[in-house]
């Protein structure tokens, strides 16, 4: 092999292995360097060096520099030279591949299913094969060899010389991914999509901002007719999607978060210390705000990042009237008893007549001074970054623009 057939098979795998020519370089001084030690017997310290321009090949041993004929080495140095070449030439291939999928991790890939290996869907992405687990599929999906997927980029190791890429289709990035796909203003960052939680298969909600005042962020992630939203529902084959408003406040992104139910902001009471928001609804809203199997009330405690509490009216002051009836009694018995913990020496006097209507005044007394409505008494605000959750059974799947 002449310089000039060197240089072209360096030019070759570059190209046709999609390779930084750096790379290839190094594979192939390595591969001489191991040909040569196996046709002269040199020892380990020996170093070849491919001049970039020429083609030239250098070798430096402990006997000093010179130049190799490649023509000299042989059959056997020539397929130990192949075999280190080929080698090296794989691990720069897994190398390069596991350094772009990497760089892909949350990112949205499309292939199609190209077998089923145990749980697993195999989907060819054209480079490479991805694997599709059973954990990471939405329950109910199911697909057929041939079929078209996208889904997540959600993990990317390297497996002894292969690179094993896992996608999902659960993950809540999926559901921003496509919504960047549909909503140019998303792209563009006009509209920023501050959080999505889901139970994948059944609901999401999602909490949109515009920064600019004269775009309607949910308006214009639903579409005309609700072009855009349903293309991404299509493709998530029917999982209901909310969306909703984001908002600093957190009584605000707390009302939002519980839409379809109609929440007064001023009955959402936040507990710093607790970190949970106690929200009173009427009688016809609760069924609402809780949901189905309590789905609407567990995704907007997640998009907050609050635990949130729903109560009627009613509920919450019936709670409040028995909190206050145990410390009345807890006071009583305070009273009754002395320092040592015994009752006290002394017996009442009089007939039992009187103390029972003692006691039937006291209860009175106490009753009428139990306020009608008892508010938590922290009212401060706060708020954290949530994680997606587990499948659960929830609402019919549809579109919803929640303002």
């Amino acid at each position: 092999m002449d310089r000039e057939a060197l240089l072209r098979m360096v030019d070759m795998i570059h190209r046709n292995r999609d390779i930084p020519i750096e790379v290839v370089f190094q594979s192939l001084e390595e591969a001489l360097a191991a040909a040569i030690r196996k046709r002269l017997g040199a020892g380990e310290d020996l170093v070849c060096e491919i001049d970039r321009k020429t083609g030239e090949v250098v070798v430096e041993d402990e006997e000093g520099e010179y130049e190799l004929d490649l023509e000299i080495l042989g059959r056997i140095a020539a397929q130990a030279f192949k075999q280190v070449m080929m080698q090296r030439i794989r691990e720069a291939e897994r190398d390069v591949l596991y350094d772009d999928f990497e760089a892909r991790v949350g990112s949205l890939v499309h292939g199609t299913v190209q077998r089923f290996e145990a749980d697993s869907l195999v989907v060819n992405l054209g480079r490479t094969e991805a694997y599709l687990p059973r954990e990471e599929r939405v329950r109910g999906e199911t697909f057929s060899i041939g079929d078209r997927v996208r889904a997540i980029v959600l993990e990317v190791r390297k497996d002894g010389p292969r690179v094993r890429i896992i996608i999902s289709r659960t993950h809540p990035d999926l559901v921003r991914r496509l919504f960047e796909l549909e909503v140019p203003e998303i792209a563009d960052e006009i509209i920023d999509i501050k959080r999505v939680v889901r139970e994948p298969g059944y609901r999401t909600k999602m909490a949109v901002i515009s920064q600019d005042p004269k775009i309607d962020a949910i308006g214009a992630c639903v579409g005309v007719r609700g072009s855009r939203i349903k293309a991404v529902i299509d493709e998530l084959r029917g999982e209901r999607i909310d969306i909703i408003r984001w908002s600093d406040s957190l009584e605000t992104l707390i009302q939002n978060g519980l839409k379809p139910a109609e929440i007064n902001i001023d009955n959402i009471y936040p507990d710093v210390d607790s970190h949970s928001a106690t929200v009173l609804v009427d009688e016809d809203q609760q069924s609402l705000a809780i949901g189905k199997k309590g789905q609407n009330v567990r995704l907007a405690s997640r998009l907050c990042g609050w635990d949130i509490d729903i109560k009627t009216r009613a509920e919450f002051e019936a709670e409040q009237m028995a909190s206050e009836g145990q410390i009345t009694d807890d006071d009583d018995l305070d009273e009754y008893q002395d320092d040592d913990g015994e009752g006290s020496a002394e017996s009442p006097t009089g007939s039992n007549d009187g103390a029972e209507a003692d006691d039937e005044s006291n209860r009175s007394a106490s009753t009428l001074a139990a306020p009608s409505h008892q508010q938590p008494a922290s009212l401060s605000q706060g708020g954290n970054e949530s994680s997606p959750g587990a499948d659960h059974p929830g609402d019919a799947p549809e579109a919803s623009g929640v303002r």
